[in-house]
């Protein structure tokens, strides 16, 4: 086996987990119809693959999982077990195309989660690979809290995975701790090791779950974990509309994805998950293409590239101007032109002081009632002053 040139590759297999690890978030439920839509949505906007649920819950996500498999959709779909027979013989009722079989690797969770030894590990990797391919499903094992146990023990258990018979090896940063270097460093250990494929399963809890995400795909992995607006435990997963952003924009990554359906869909995992989107988030914000400052407004009014890493077009959206604080007196002459009025530098001068004292006093830029007052005052302070 060899290390592939990360250059070399094109393709990155978006798995997406919102309806299983992004459920998972303290306090998050979805109802069954809202799974389904999620779904639905997903597959639909092109990501090849969906974990889409726990069948171990019981018969309710069960039935849930199972008419999603009913749908018909494009998506490969995966569901997450324990190396359970419990867990297997429910994963197996629902006809799903894929499982997820995962087990603690490091020694803290063996020992404090388990009460077993690595050895006991390795016998369940073996045995649960061929268990499920006896199912007639194929097998991704989960490496979970890979980041904390020592890479050697990583790679003896993909090679016992592999040697079952295994299709993939997820290696999960579960607490969250890596960042980009050593991520590219253990992907390329990873990458000379197999040829299973292998998959990134990113946490966020230091801030870096993307940037973990697209190092990975840059030096070995072959599919990454993501999950709509970055939903997951704690402080949540990777985030589907930024990796594929990076990977489309920084990596020329193809993915396949309509991006242009990321903030319906966005909006929708918002409302079932009862979380609202930050209006700053990136790439499906309300306000990352709202513009204030008068020196970026001024130079968007004179080539948009001055100030936009990639056109709001991409995302069905456009750029938004935003009277407020520090804006110029051309956003005010732009902004009244769009309102049918044709102002004076002067007026736009006097007009500005008065959106600052607004602004102070009400945090939010002045309704169109207002702004035509302001203009009306503006003329009758300068007609004094004549």
């Amino acid at each position: 086996m060899h290390e592939l040139n990360p250059l070399s590759r094109s393709i990155a297999v978006i798995h997406d987990t919102t309806l299983r690890d992004g459920e998972q978030t303290a306090g998050v439920a979805f109802r069954p119809e809202e799974k389904l839509a999620i779904a639905e949505s997903l597959a639909n906007a092109g990501i090849p693959e969906l974990e889409i649920g726990i069948p171990a819950m019981g018969s309710e996500e069960e039935e849930t999982i199972r008419s999603i498999t009913r749908m018909g959709l494009t998506a490969r779909l995966v569901v997450w077990c324990r190396m359970h027979d419990t867990d297997l013989a429910a994963a197996k009722r629902c006809a799903v195309d894929m499982v997820n079989a995962s087990v603690p690797v490091s020694d803290i969770q063996i020992r404090s989660k388990l009460g077993k030894d690595r050895r006991w590990v390795l016998q369940q990797v073996d045995r649960r690979v061929k268990q499920v391919l006896d199912s007639g499903m194929d097998v991704a094992v989960g490496g979970e809290d890979a980041s904390r146990t020592h890479l050697d023990f990583v790679l003896r258990v993909m090679e016992v995975a592999e040697r079952a018979g295994a299709r993939r090896f997820r290696y999960a940063d579960t607490l969250g701790i890596l960042e980009p270097f050593n991520t590219a460093h253990i992907m390329r250990r990873l990458r000379a090791a197999t040829d299973m494929e292998i998959e990134i399963h990113a946490h966020n809890d230091l801030g870096l779950a993307t940037a973990n995400s697209i190092a990975a795909l840059r030096f070995g992995a072959t599919h990454v974990n993501t999950t709509v607006n970055g939903l997951g435990e704690r402080a949540g997963n990777a985030a589907l509309e930024e990796v594929v952003m990076c990977l489309h924009h920084l990596h020329g990554f193809e993915t396949g994805i309509e991006v242009r359906q990321f903030k319906a869909i966005s909006q929708l995992v918002a409302q079932a998950s009862a979380r609202p989107v930050p209006a700053g988030k990136s790439i499906v914000g309300d306000a990352i293409f709202h513009h204030e400052s008068g020196i970026h407004v001024d130079g968007l009014l004179k080539n948009p590239r001055n100030y936009q890493s990639f056109d709001p077009e991409e995302l069905g959206r456009q750029h938004h101007m935003v009277l407020g604080k520090h804006s110029g007196t051309r956003s005010i002459v732009r902004a009244y032109a769009e309102l049918g009025s044709v102002i004076t530098e002067l007026q736009a001068q006097s007009i500005l002081k008065q959106i600052r004292v607004y602004v102070l006093q009400h945090k939010a830029p002045p309704p169109v009632e207002d702004l035509h007052r302001f203009l009306l005052e503006s003329v009758e302070s300068l007609r004094a002053h004549s």
